[in-house]
């Protein structure tokens, strides 16, 4: 997979790219004094910036034996605009906090990777739509093999759950979305993956601060340069944590001095998750979403995050679990409809934006939600997908947004992302046409803006 907390994730990746989202951009962690945080999040180069708030963590000291001889930076004489630019940022480094010794050792023997480039500029611009996406994140294989890792692991998820407030379920979903339960962690040498993305990426100014966290995290002396490994967008360990967000968020549960998300040992990584999640507000109990059946003549325009009301409130209008049965009353919440009218309909709840702080995508929190909700024992979704519509490309969302544009139609912008005033528009072009308002970017809907 690849949302994530990639995130996805990078472009936590947009909502669905086949990588796992992974990502996430977007993971965990504590630290030793209390100080305050910001950060984090969305599609893996985006941040939003969160209320200051405390973070208490243990943060081991320097071992003596990672004080030793420092190492003499071997640079490629292959890319020598590579390595002009590695001497370059140490100097940049050393300004942001790292220690000069700390920098020769972590890029002793880095080069150019060719092959990371490669990866970030050659994205697929297909994505998945929802259906696809959760045939795949909660899938038969997925659940059998959460349900035995959270056997495996059963006494540690408790411990986890006791002292963060967080479900062992929901932490286990998470895990498995982001790494197959730890199958894939990414084997990439992560200061030279982050080293390259910032000499030669899209993004260079961002994987450059992910980079100088990285070199941060060797000398706080969590781990050892050489066993520093990620994907090739510098996501890490078990949980896909980001540099940055590892710095401020991940924890040391196994008490050895060290935040190690990275060995076999999940402890810390799992720890970690549920300690991000706990500080942006899990309510313990409560869910992150439940499956709705919406009343006949329901106005698809209602279905939006802004609006939100009382359980009590849905039910007043007809708005049923599953069952026929008015949603218990577990706080404000709002309708979500992942593929407009004709798919499967949500009330969410609180915990569903704490889930989006590891990936903004709503299918990946959806996804993670309904993993969580399966390992406890839950049905499946239960709803039919609209599997006539076809997946559309980040390019032919932008060619809806100019014809919703020359029609008058205010998108905000021809970037591709269909978010609330996108949403608006194509509703009223449905209106106007006849057609259901589902706000749906399909490739029905473009052939009809095509069409005059």
């Amino acid at each position: 997979m690849r949302t994530a907390i990639l995130w996805a994730a990078v472009a936590g990746l947009a909502m669905l790219q086949g990588a796992s989202v992974t990502a996430a951009e977007l993971r965990t962690s504590l630290r030793p004094q209390v100080r305050p945080v910001g950060l984090r999040i969305v599609t893996r180069d985006e941040t939003v910036t969160r209320e200051a708030m405390p973070v208490v963590s243990l943060r081991p000291v320097l071992r003596p034996t990672q004080a030793a001889k420092p190492a003499v930076v071997q640079v490629s004489a292959v890319n020598p605009g590579f390595a002009n630019w590695i001497r370059g940022f140490r100097g940049r480094a050393g300004a942001a906090g790292v220690q000069g010794r700390v920098f020769d050792a972590a890029f002793s023997g880095v080069q150019y990777d060719p092959g990371v480039v490669k990866l970030d500029r050659n994205q697929s611009e297909f994505t998945k739509q929802i259906w696809e996406y959760l045939d795949s994140a909660v899938s038969p294989t997925r659940i059998s093999n959460g349900k035995r890792e959270l056997r495996r692991h059963r006494r540690t998820l408790e411990r986890i759950e006791a002292h963060f407030g967080v479900e062992k379920e929901v932490v286990t979903a998470i895990w498995g979305m982001e790494s197959a339960y730890g199958a894939r962690r990414g084997s990439r040498p992560l200061i030279q993956s982050l080293a390259t993305l910032a000499y030669d990426g899209r993004r260079g100014r961002f994987f450059e601060k992910q980079l100088i966290a990285a070199l941060k995290i060797v000398q706080a002396g969590d781990v050892a340069p050489r066993l520093m490994t990620g994907s090739w967008a510098g996501a890490m360990g078990h949980t896909q944590f980001i540099p940055t967000s590892y710095l401020a968020y991940a924890v040391d549960f196994t008490g050895d001095g060290r935040r190690d998300i990275w060995s076999d040992d999940p402890t810390d990584a799992l720890a970690s998750t549920a300690a991000y999640l706990a500080r942006f507000g899990w309510r313990k109990g409560q869910p992150w979403g439940v499956e709705v059946i919406l009343p006949r003549g329901f106005d698809p325009a209602r279905a939006r995050r802004s609006l939100t009301q009382a359980p009590s409130a849905w039910a007043a209008e007809g708005v049923r679990d599953i069952h026929g049965r008015p949603v218990p009353n577990y706080g404000d919440a709002s309708i979500l409809l992942p593929a407009g009218t004709q798919g499967a309909a949500f009330m969410i709840f609180h915990n569903f934006s704490v889930i989006e702080k590891y990936n903004k995508a709503d299918a990946y929190v959806i996804g993670v939600g309904h993993l969580s909700d399966r390992l406890k024992g839950g049905p499946a979704i239960q709803a039919n997908w609209p599997r006539q519509y076809q997946s559309t490309t980040s390019r032919q969302k932008k060619e809806i947004q100019r014809h919703l544009k020359r029609r008058g139609y205010d998108v905000q912008a021809i970037d591709g992302l269909i978010g609330p005033k996108t949403i608006t528009a194509i509703r009223a072009f449905q209106k106007l046409r006849g057609m259901p308002p589902d706000g749906y970017p399909s490739r029905q809907l473009l052939k009809a803006l095509k069409g005059g």
